[in-house]
């Protein structure tokens, strides 16, 4: 068996957490497998503050592999965890085999989360966070708009949710290369239902040239369809 490394990095309100069903999954086929959980979510969560920018997030995971000391690695961004690994690909490709964008957000150096947003989005979850935090966070959304509904599905993520830093959606990530920085990547495209902010990510990935796959399942995948997934990650790592 030729064992890989994946480092999962998840997106807005969740944690490392979300990644528990492909990662045991993963973990019994005998591949390494980390989850880190970004500044402020989680059971990091104690740490929200208006300093966490998206630098942090990307931080956060360069940090993870030089600690670990991983290489090799199969470096997987979920919804909003695809921004920070487009920074990770640009300071450390060294470390990194390929990125695989998992129904992910994709910026190009400038441009922020909101930017890439549908108008409406944006204003609404900028009014949000200032109606309900003073703009230090973004509370969570309900997890049927993940595309999760089987009750138990729903207990497990609404139990976990956290406020997102909302400094992260406002600051632009800064790259030096192009998107990817020249590593092999891939795009996951959750199709049922389609997760619409997602759509800006899912048109470059195909002008890039990327390898596009689809999953039969809502935005959550890792916990609505964790062995399809584990599957289809597996083949494309």
């Amino acid at each position: 068996m030729n064992q890989k490394t994946f480092v999962f990095v998840h997106g807005v309100w969740h944690g490392g957490w979300c990644w528990s069903r492909v990662a045991d999954i993963l973990r019994a086929r005998g591949h390494r497998v980390t989850t880190p959980t970004q500044t402020g979510l989680g059971e990091r969560c104690h740490l929200l503050s208006t300093d966490i920018t998206i630098q942090t997030f990307v931080d956060d995971i360069v940090h993870h592999l030089n600690f670990e000391d991983l290489g090799n690695v199969t470096l997987v961004g979920h919804s909003f965890g695809g921004i920070p690994i487009t920074g990770v690909a640009d300071a450390v490709p060294e470390r990194i085999a390929k990125l695989i964008y998992l129904d992910a957000i994709m910026l190009g150096t400038g441009e922020t989360w909101l930017d890439l947003l549908p108008e409406d989005m944006a204003r609404d979850r900028t009014d949000l966070a200032k109606k309900t935090g003073g703009g230090l966070s973004l509370p969570p959304a309900p997890a049927d708009s993940f595309g999760v509904s089987r009750p138990e599905d729903i207990a497990f993520v609404e139990a976990r949710l956290t406020p997102h830093p909302f400094r992260t959606f406002t600051t632009a990530l800064n790259l030096n290369n192009p998107i990817g920085n020249g590593l092999p990547a891939a795009y996951i495209r959750c199709a049922n239902p389609p997760y619409r902010p997602a759509g800006v990510a899912l048109e470059r990935a195909g002008r890039f040239g990327w390898p596009v796959e689809e999953i039969a399942t809502g935005h959550d995948a890792m916990v609505s369809e964790p062995l399809a997934l584990a599957d289809l990650l597996e083949r494309l790592a």
